[in-house]
């Protein structure tokens, strides 16, 4: 069976500065993976991720899914199979409802329908009823917001989340309904995968069976703590 992603030989490049922000890098994701990567500011864990999720278009080398490359008008489906979530979500005016819905609206999903009672499941997972719904977005906690990004990206069944530090501004509790969220996700479908880029060791170790560090660019590890 192919991986879900792989890379081959991907590099990213700061092309005003002209230095190599990712250094070659061969890495697969696999079905029933749950990865962390850790390591310093700056190290590349970022810039791995996004060339990953096809936001940055890597320098060199290729992303292949399901052992297959991507051409550029494939990129948005990909997206919605493959998804990103940052550490500082971006959510659009109105109520949180309204920005469940909105993916709904693109091209890509409008064969697609919003599904209440799904949603309703996964804000149980995060402690939420369904009053959460109805909160304005403008009004919503860092840990709120976050919560609603995520739930955002859930309901539409991703294969792969790509998690750049998306507890890293939260405090405990709101760290903890993540988690929750992307443990009951992963629980769901032992099909899916998803990277946990994370500066919290514990976390990674938690969150984690095969934890990779990064460090100037190299990507390495592959330790199952």
């Amino acid at each position: 069976m192919s991986a879900l992603i792989e890379t081959h030989a991907l590099t990213r490049r700061d092309e005003r500065r002209q230095t190599l922000l990712l250094q070659p890098t061969d890495f697969s994701l696999n079905r029933a993976d749950r990865v962390s990567i850790t390591g310093s500011s700056g190290s590349g864990k970022s810039v791995f991720l996004r060339a990953l999720a096809l936001l940055d278009a890597p320098t060199s080398g290729q992303v292949l899914w399901n052992g297959q490359p991507i051409a550029n008008t494939e990129i948005p489906h990909y997206r919605s199979h493959i998804s990103y979530l940052s550490q500082r979500p971006a959510l659009i005016e109105g109520t949180v409802e309204d920005n469940l819905r909105f993916p709904f609206s693109l091209k890509t999903l409008r064969q697609r329908r919003f599904d209440l009672a799904a949603v309703t499941a996964l804000l149980e997972h995060a402690g939420k009823t369904q009053e959460f719904l109805g909160k304005n977005a403008a009004d919503l906690s860092g840990g709120e917001a976050q919560v609603a990004s995520l739930i955002r990206t859930l309901q539409l069944n991703p294969e792969v989340l790509l998690l750049d530090e998306p507890t890293a501004a939260l405090d405990p509790t709101s760290s903890r309904d993540v988690e929750a969220l992307i443990n009951a996700w992963f629980a769901a479908d032992n099909a899916r995968a998803y990277i946990w880029v994370s500066h919290d060791l514990e976390q990674a170790r938690r969150m984690s069976e095969i934890h990779l560090q990064m460090s100037a660019g190299v990507l390495s590890g592959a330790a199952r703590p």
